[in-house]
């Protein structure tokens, strides 16, 4: 009975670490890994309906939205968040695709930017907004498709009070896909997004017949509209005002960079300029931005003027799909079912994509920054993840999408600022003028908005908070736990290097650990007399220094090239750069008895000072400590005490 259990807490173990990948864990490969041949990819369109269903589908719920942050104005401030769309995030994520033709995004490029540990403290910052972006678009998304279900008339009498309960159960079932495997279809993406728009189409049709077949309509919101307001220029300041409010119509630029990888090039295009790729990238931009401003131009100005005020509040049937309510209205309930049906596939295909979002954008940079338990590489144990958070921000909103769309808005109004803030920095050390001012223009424009976004509705901001904190806990604490591992992913030995290591094999191979000072020779001849008199080591045996520069202590993995010299005419030195020290000299032992077949020794002499002290001064830095540090690499790597390196220490 037992070995049953056991067998199949093996097989589950296996399924849920399926595809987990164990660089850093063994020892550094000989040869590198050749890279899998890159897929031909997807014409530009319909790689467009895969960040469409994102994109697109805020018309479900930005309408209301739209109704209830500007009342009558809201067509005129949907212009605004227009121009701020074609204006502003388009010519800035055209300029991110040129700059990371790869998808990785504006948060790469603000990487580039800074090194050491405040670069890993700034991306984790970004993760932590672009993780509550993602996850409020999966909860927010199911929190809408349960509207749509509940307020269906023939469904409402038997669900009017499970909103909570569909929504979670929309959640769970978008973890469930993930578990079986998720594969983007990007077939099916066309497939939703086609329909969605077309019935779309169909609606604002119908409601703009409505609006100019019913003259005074247009009359009686005209009328109000003044009566409220006064003149255009107040109208078009108030409008500027709420603009912020109406943020979550810029979602989906962030995620049509990240698909380039999935857009078919031309066939002259190199991995070094991928011309073909970056050229369907932008079309693909421009194109859903144009489509989306025509939209919600179109949708604003029809919901306003044809439902109540009322119904747009909570409560109200048209509150969180007021394009449902007109498809019901002027179209039959068999039609606006059908509508229905389509919104609540494609809110929830939405929440799939941003899914695929965080599990791509995710394992980018916290493993190679070791700052993630080495079992987050594999796919469904952070779908598990994912889910439960989903469900723990699904609670806290209790479903609610207005309650949501602060926290939302927070998080895609942070990476468009990064974003141009990004561009407007490259485009200053390209030397192009006119580009660097209207880039800063837009990011001051992004950051206002930002900031009057967070004043308003502070909800965005604390989960935002909440997620950075927890995301920066939790891979400091990785990190930690994971010190010791043998983090170089490769070594590469040149010629003269090899030639040292193939003659002292013929011998006993020794080594000593320098940390370089003025290089001269009398440096290196102490070094060799006190390595003898604390070890007892023969006057006839030899040595190899091994000397260490620490590069970027922040990086977690790397390569270890490893490069030989002579200096003074009899000193044989290995010079060496990594990230850490006792980690780069355990690889090269390593590497070192693997391709000779002996059991090297390396020298140390003890480091002064508190060994607290020394072991931070190894985990921010990559020094402190190196003897033991060294030795416990080692051991974690090695348990066969007679096949592990020797180390002395003196």
């Amino acid at each position: 009975m037992a070995t049953t259990e056991h067998a199949r807490a093996s097989r589950l173990r296996a399924w849920m670490l399926q595809g987990l990948s164990d660089m850093g864990k063994g020892r550094p490969a000989r040869h590198p890994v050749k890279p899998e041949p890159e897929h031909k990819g997807q014409r530009w369109w319909r790689v467009m309906c895969l960040t469409g269903v994102d994109y697109f589908s805020t018309l479900g719920y930005q309408p209301g939205i739209a109704a209830l942050a500007a009342g009558l104005l809201s067509p005129v401030a949907t212009i605004v968040l227009v121009v701020v769309t074609l204006a502003g995030a388009l010519p800035v994520y055209r300029r991110v695709a040129e700059e990371s033709p790869r998808g990785e995004g504006s948060i790469a490029m603000l990487e580039r930017l800074l090194s050491f540990w405040k670069g890993k403290l700034f991306v984790l910052t970004l993760l932590g907004f672009a993780a509550t972006d993602f996850l409020i678009t999966i909860t927010l998304s199911a929190a809408d498709a349960a509207t749509h279900l509940v307020e269906n008339p023939h469904l409402t009498d038997a669900l009017h009070d499970k909103q909570m309960l569909i929504t979670l159960v929309l959640v769970a079932l978008l973890g469930a896909v993930f578990l079986k495997g998720f594969l983007e279809a990007i077939g099916v993406a066309v497939v939703l997004v086609g329909i969605y728009l077309g019935l779309n189409v169909v609606v604002v049709i119908a409601g703009l017949w409505h609006v100019f077949t019913a003259e005074h309509v247009i009359t009686d919101w005209g009328s109000a509209l003044t009566a409220e307001h006064g003149n255009a220029f107040a109208m078009i300041g108030v409008a500027l005002l709420v603009f912020p409010k109406l943020a979550l119509g810029l979602s989906g630029f962030e995620t049509g960079v990240a698909v380039m990888p999935h857009v078919e090039g031309d066939a002259a295009d190199t991995e070094e300029k991928p011309t073909g790729r970056i050229h369907g990238t932008k079309k693909l931009l421009t194109t859903a931005a144009v489509i989306m401003s025509v939209f919600l131009v179109a949708t604003s100005f029809i919901t306003t003027v044809l439902i109540p005020e009322k119904e747009f509040e909570s409560g109200g049937q048209a509150n969180g799909r007021a394009l449902a309510y007109l498809a019901h209205e002027y179209l039959g309930n068999a039609f606006g079912t059908v509508y229905d049906v389509s919104t609540i596939a494609i809110l929830w295909f939405a929440g799939a994509s941003a899914m695929a979002g965080l599990l791509n954008l995710m394992p980018r940079y916290l493993p190679r920054y070791g700052m993630a338990p080495h079992w987050a590489r594999a796919v469904r144990p952070m779908v598990i993840v994912f889910t439960l958070v989903g469900f723990l921000v699904t609670w806290i909103f209790d479903a609610d999408v207005d309650a949501q769309g602060g926290a939302y808005a927070t998080g895609v109004l942070v990476l468009i600022s990064s974003a141009a803030i990004a561009v407007t920095i490259a485009a200053r050390k390209a030397g192009q003028r006119n580009w660097t001012i209207g880039f800063a223009v837009i990011s001051a424009v992004f950051l206002y908005t930002t900031v009057v976004n967070v004043i308003e509705r502070p909800d965005g901001v604390k989960i935002g908070a909440c997620f950075i904190a927890g995301i920066i806990l939790v891979s400091l604490l990785s990190r930690l736990a994971r010190a010791f591992e043998l983090r170089v992913t490769s070594v590469t030995l040149d010629d003269m290097a090899e030639r040292f290591v193939r003659d002292i094999a013929s011998r006993r191979i020794r080594f000593i650990a320098n940390e370089p000072d003025n290089r001269d020779k009398a440096e290196y001849r102490e070094k060799i007399e006190q390595i003898r008199q604390d070890n007892d080591v023969p006057s006839q045996e030899d040595f190899v220094f091994v000397e260490v520069t620490v590069l970027d202590p922040s990086e977690f993995e790397s390569g270890l090239t490893v490069r030989g010299e002579v200096l003074h005419g009899r000193y044989r030195v290995l010079t060496l750069e990594s990230s850490s020290i006792p980690n780069a000299l355990a690889a090269l032992l390593l590497h070192v008895r693997d391709t000779t077949g002996c059991i090297p020794h390396i020298y140390f002499e003890w480091t002064e000072g508190n060994p607290l002290a020394n072991f931070l001064r190894f985990f921010l830095f990559g020094q402190g400590e190196v003897a033991p540090v060294t030795r416990e690499v080692l051991r974690e790597v090695e348990p066969d005490r007679d096949r592990r390196p020797r180390i002395h220490v003196g």
